[in-house]
Parts: structure tokens; sequence; C-alpha cells
């Protein structure tokens, strides 16, 4: 009995992970047929228009570069202090407790509620207005569960003997989390760094909803700028009726899928460098 459900249950697995790669793939042909027609240098360093011939993309993809790398700049020492200080340092106390608790319940929260807080908090009581920085302080906040959970995860992967002997060659607790721990778990980090800006880079209804613009005819220039992204661009243009916009937003998909595997590359190789120095 015990044979034959283990047999089900593999055989709906596959056939649930076959039915999504089809429809990957078919979602796939469908955007690059609708769009690498429109895929040019024009498109890509023009600026949104009315008219869909000449409308592109280059002030959306600044402004998700803008957002996405002050968003890794924020999350990133934020999430690895706070889990270093939970797995380290406060393990028994009740204020870790707390917060892992805290941590736990906030990886499950939709987006549009990391929106409201935004809007409330770095909006209108921290005065940041629409800018690149209330943009990418929501989406930090977004992060943050993830990268702070995978982190902790990669710390708990470093030997104990490790520790122990840095401990016995006369380090302190902290050179011995600088100069031993990190550098070991820093291939994890990274991985949790890459799933949790894989998330914030498509998300729009947070970005909406603190009010990054939906039509901005300019690049942001600063941090605290006005901004628009892609994924607001898209949703943009799919909205509107004529037909070439369609085409437009396809395009726009591709750039941003090409963007977030450009991103995930780095990070890979960065990942990859760091487990071959740490072997070494």
């Amino acid at each position: 009995m015990k044979h034959r459900a283990d047999s089900l249950f593999r055989i709906v697995a596959l056939s649930t992970l076959v039915v999504a790669l089809l429809t990957l793939a078919v979602l796939l042909i469908d955007i690059v047929s609708d769009g690498i027609g429109r895929l040019n240098w024009q498109f890509l360093v023009n600026i949104a228009s009315r008219r869909p011939q000449n409308a592109g993309i280059y002030h959306a993809l600044a402004g998700s570069i803008w957002v996405i790398t002050l968003t890794a700049l924020l999350a990133l020492p934020i999430g690895v202090a706070a889990a270093i200080y939970l797995e380290e340092y406060g393990t028994r106390s009740r204020v870790a407790r707390f917060i892992e608790i805290n941590i736990s319940n906030l990886a499950a929260v939709p987006s549009i509620i990391y929106g409201l807080l935004g809007l409330g908090v770095f909006v209108r009581v921290m005065g940041m207005g629409r800018s690149v920085m209330a943009g990418a302080c929501t989406l930090a906040l977004l992060a943050l569960p993830v990268v702070i959970l995978s982190t902790r995860e990669a710390l708990r992967t470093v030997p104990s003997s490790i520790r122990e002997g840095s401990y016995a060659l006369g380090a302190t607790k902290w050179q011995t989390i600088w100069h031993q721990v990190l550098p070991m778990a820093f291939p994890g980090i990274l991985t949790g760094l890459i799933l949790s800006l894989s998330r914030a880079i498509g998300e729009t209804a947070p970005l909406i909803t603190i009010g990054a613009l939906t039509y901005i005819p300019f690049a942001p220039d600063g941090i605290w700028s006005p901004f628009t992204v892609l994924p607001i661009q898209i949703f943009n243009w799919v909205s509107r009726p004529q037909a070439a916009f369609k085409a437009n937003a396809a395009a726009g998909i591709l750039v941003l899928m090409v963007l977030l595997l450009a991103m995930n590359a780095i990070a890979v190789f960065l990942r990859d460098r760091f487990q071959r120095q740490g072997r070494a």
C-alpha cells in the first residue's frame, strides 16, 4: 500500500511538473512571437509615448535598475545583521523569539500590505514622497524576510568546528563571525538575495500603492526623483486598447526577463566564486 501511494505521488508530481513546463513554454513562445519584432535599439532608448511606434522603455528600465540596486543595498546589510543577531547572539532570548515569529509571519504577507505600509511610513510620515528611495525602502521590507531566513540557514551550515578553532586561537566572537563564519556562509546569503530580488523586481502593487507613476517622460537622476519601473510600464501598455501597445508590452516583458536573468547570472557567478575561494 505504501509503495502504491509513493508511486501515485510521483506520477502526480511528474504530471504537474510537465503541465507547468508546457504552460510556461506556451507563454514564452507567445510573448516572444508578439514582442521580438519591437525589440530594437530605439525601443531601449526612447521614453514613453502615446504613439506605440515611438514608445520606449528607457525611463522604466532606468527606474527598475535604480530601485532594485537600492533595494539590494538596503536589504542585504540589514537582513544579514538581523540574521547574525538571531542565530549567533539572541537564540534564547524572548526578544529573539518575538522577532523570529514576526519574520515568519511577514514572509507570507501579501505584497499590497507592504505597499500600504510604505505609503504610511516612508511616503507620508518620513516625507520621502513618490521617490526612488520610498520605492526601494518598501521593496526592501518585502525582501527582508527571505534574506533573513536564508542567511540564518546559511549560517547554520557552517561547521561548529570552524568557530571552535577560531576561539581556540584567541579570536573574539565577532572576529570569528566576520573572518570565518560569514565568508563560508556568503554563497548561501547570495542565494537568498537572488530569490528576494527576483520577487521584488517583478512587483507592481506595492509601487503603485506608494504612488509610482504609470506615465513619466524622464528617467530618474537620483534617489529622490519620481520614477516608474518595468512592471508598471508593462501594466500600462497591457491596459491600452491598441494592439500595437500589446506588442510593446510583450517586448517589455522580454526586457524584464533579460534583466532578471542577467542579475541572477551575476549573483550566481559571485556565489560560485566565493564557493571556490572557500574550498581553497
